[in-house]
């Protein structure tokens, strides 16, 4: 599923299209599941430095009632990500020498694509616009429920959610 949005490259933005994914089709796939995996590239908004993707993922665990667990792309890996190699190529194919000028024409471009293995890309509009140069504190920082992974421990984590504060 490809989410396209107008907003700025903020935490929020990747995380509020992470809940869609998993409300439309990840609770659907898999309804026993307790923990999601994320593969994030290291995007300004889901950058493995990021406090503020942290803080939003938390809000993610927390609501959703599962554990997330975050593997990043190391510094200068992010164009390996098989999805922009097996997927996005098949998009960019699609819409080839078409002027991209509203989001409609976009989301029609990514919806006609299918590959040669028969998938079917699924596209919505995100039309949340996230807010900007918004801070986490140290404190906050702290008060996350953040466990580092041993392997990469700087690139790869799980939030799980805070006791009391569960949801659906």
């Amino acid at each position: 599923m490809v989410a396209v949005g107008t907003s700025a490259d903020t935490a929020p933005f990747a995380t509020d299209c992470l809940t869609h994914g998993w409300r439309k089709e990840g609770r659907q796939a898999s309804p026993q599941a307790r923990q999601l995996l994320v593969l994030a590239d290291g995007g300004p908004s889901n950058g493995h430095r990021s406090r503020r993707f942290k803080s939003s993922l938390q809000q993610v665990a927390n609501t959703r009632g599962v554990a997330v667990t975050v593997c990043h792309d190391p510094t200068g890996a992010s164009k390996c990500n098989p999805v922009e190699h097996r997927l996005l190529s098949h998009i960019s194919i699609n819409w080839a020498g078409k002027a991209l000028r509203c989001l409609d024409t976009m989301l029609g471009d990514i919806r006609g694509t299918v590959t040669e293995t028969g998938l079917r890309v699924r596209a919505w509009p995100n039309q949340k616009i996230g807010p900007t140069k918004v801070k986490v504190s140290n404190a906050q920082m702290k008060s996350l429920n953040l466990e580092r992974l041993p392997t990469c421990p700087n690139w790869s984590y799980t939030i799980r959610p805070l006791s009391g504060r569960s949801g659906p």
